[in-house]
């Protein structure tokens, strides 16, 4: 065999109409758009398939290489990183040396309230080598200038090389601004001092976006990207405009962005990033190294649940897969427990693992850029670039991204599609397994209550007029808890007759859609008569009553059914049927089917019931 003959080359070569077209044969006359392009978010459509002349314009540079949109660095190592309170120092310091020693590479002290700089950083470095481990500090913004200072002071006084120490102080002051609901104020004397602080330490970065902010607050993927790049910008333009040249200004800033659960379009944000960040730092110096955005990621607090709780391993993992194959500095997981308790040490060593399963069974760090080359990714990186590019010169446009902030324009932005999402998801437009779908039936909350949110620089959930962090599933769990606080326990019975198909289909949805509220729901096989099912509905001490079979059937079946249980239960028909007008003039008020608002329905249904 001739090597180097290509594969199938006696094959004819098929086009993207052909394929279309087949695509079309087999949907036996359904819309083509309406069943296979999907409209993301971000406001452009997703094809079905993708061909080698959809990434046309995919880069041809090479992981390491300028505009850095393939990665970095020539290789794919990461940082593993873990975030530690320092509330208690010596507690925090033999914490973090025991994740130290099982694997850990990266950690991220959370250090609130008025301190001791130079006593708390002695005491949480005792005995860890900011050379081997790179250490990150969140601290008040008002004690980051001084709080640099001692730290390099210990540096300096330990022996270590500060050109060998990485890691960041994160001072943030329109981060702040956004999450207090205040206004920015000057910071460019902070910021000449962080960058004169850390002269000799160039790995330290000290100016940061923490974009995972509007993450954790509902924002599309595009949102969040447009509004870094205008978060950095603002800093950039600041120092630059103080003297800072820059290409020092850019190499002291660092990104800590937010991982949502869209596996591939979060592939591509962070692909996207870098690339627009590289020339954005191009139109303030001419040194290429300058423009590659450090980026910290860290799995989002947004669509963690309360109930099925171990479901959220899956997300964070899908999650952190995305970053590594994105090829980001670092990755924080948090923990599967972080919604409703102190993370546990379990929580944590699992949270830590599934990083070290990344590297160490799937191998993600051996491969530069895994997704480089996918027609579909290049695809997607493109648009999510072309989106976020957009939003980006409309803030530029209005005066940057701290007017607005201070505007209130990002606050209202950010908590408009927060809201949408919140729609869809009582909508069931999108789906959060566990809460809005497929819910665990017999599941319990017991002790867990969730635990009030925060943004990253401590504010409360609600405080103030900032940015409040959401979660996703948070209505649904209050309407769960609500339900099982009352104690009553309703039973939702499945009066499944007639075609066996639909009302099979039928019970599954309806089983599905009650038990989202704690109801416990009984399904059955099938009666051969109303009559049977009534009576087993009504021995069964049924709260509701479902009836499930199929719209033809419905017209004979609904009707006697609800007269025979409507003084003892909510009667509630699965479906649309032709005959609803029929149905509600004899009285049946409740259907459940794909269209109605699960969230609204279930609360009715609980009001209904003296919930």
């Amino acid at each position: 065999m001739d090597t180097n003959e290509k594969l199938f080359s006696e094959f004819p070569p098929v086009t993207a109409d052909e394929w279309k077209g087949k695509i079309i044969e087999d949907l036996k006359g359904a819309d083509y758009d309406k069943k296979m392009i999907w409209r993301t978010n971000e406001g452009f459509n997703v094809q079905p398939f993708y061909r080698k002349e959809d990434a046309a314009n995919a880069t041809a540079s090479l992981p390491g290489e300028y505009p850095y949109t393939r990665g970095n660095r020539a290789d794919n190592k990461w940082l593993i990183r873990i975030e530690i309170p320092a509330g208690e120092p010596a507690a925090a310091n033999e914490k973090a040396k025991k994740m130290i020693k099982e694997g850990v590479t990266a950690i991220g002290f959370k250090v609130r309230g008025k301190i001791d700089a130079g006593t708390l950083i002695a005491q949480l470095l005792d005995g860890i080598d900011p050379q081997a481990t790179e250490v990150n500090f969140d601290v008040c913004q008002k004690c980051a200038v001084d709080f640099t200072k001692q730290l390099i002071a210990y540096y300096e006084k330990q022996g270590y090389a500060l050109d060998k120490v990485g890691g960041s102080v994160n001072y943030d002051p329109i981060g702040k601004a956004l999450c207090k609901g205040t206004e920015v104020g000057d910071f460019t004397a902070n910021i000449k001092q962080l960058v004169d602080i850390t002269a000799q330490a160039p790995a330290l970065r000290t100016i940061n976006v923490n974009s995972a902010k509007i993450c954790n607050s509902g924002a599309y993927i595009s949102q969040e990207l447009g509004c870094a790049l205008a978060w950095g910008n603002e800093y950039l333009d600041t120092a630059t405009a103080a003297g800072i040249p820059g290409d020092v200004a850019a190499k002291n800033i660092k990104f800590n962005m937010g991982i949502s659960s869209n596996f591939f379009m979060e592939i591509a944000k962070f692909r996207a990033a870098r690339m627009l960040w590289a020339k954005i730092v191009e139109q303030y110096t001419p040194d290429k190294e300058a423009g590659k955005m450090i980026i910290h990621a860290e799995t989002t607090a947004f669509n963690l649940t309360l109930f099925d709780p171990y479901v959220n391993m899956l997300r964070t993992q899908t999650e952190a897969m995305s970053a590594a194959i994105a090829g980001v500095e670092s990755i924080t997981v948090k923990p599967y427990d972080s919604v409703y308790e102190t993370p546990t040490d379990f929580a944590e060593r699992i949270a830590k693992n599934q990083q070290l399963i990344l590297k160490h069974e799937s191998h993600l760090d051996v491969v530069a850029d895994p997704a480089g080359g996918s027609y579909y990714v290049e695809s997607l990186t493109a648009s999510i670039a072309s989106q976020a590019w957009k939003l980006f010169l409309d803030i530029e446009n209005e005066g940057g991204f701290g007017k607005a902030v201070e505007s209130g324009k990002i606050k209202e932005a950010i908590e408009a599609s927060g809201r949408e999402r919140l729609t869809a998801l009582a909508r069931r437009k999108e789906i959060l397994l566990g809460t809005n779908q497929y819910p665990n039936f017999t599941e319990t909350a017991g002790e867990r209550k969730p635990l009030s949110t925060a943004c990253g620089c401590g504010c409360s959930n609600g405080e103030g007029n900032g940015l409040s962090p959401l979660r996703l599933g948070e209505e649904f769990e209050q309407l769960r808890l609500a339900t099982e606080a009352s104690g009553k326990h309703p039973k939702a019975f499945m009066l499944t007759i007639g075609n066996l198909a639909m009302r099979q289909a039928r019970a599954q949805f309806s089983c599905n859609f009650l038990a989202a509220a704690g109801y416990e729901v009984i399904d059955n096989l099938g009666f051969k008569s109303v009559e049977e099912g009534a009576k087993a509905a009504m021995d069964a001490n049924a709260d509701i009553v479902v009836i499930c079979s199929s719209d033809d059937e419905y017209a004979e079946y609904a009707v006697p059914a609800y007269e025979a249980v409507k003084e003892k239960a909510i009667f509630i028909v699965a479906g649309a049927p032709a005959c609803s007008d029929e149905l509600k003039a004899a009285g049946i008020e409740n259907f459940i089917h794909v269209r109605v608002n699960v969230l609204d329905t279930l609360k009715a249904l609980n009001t209904k019931l003296g919930i």
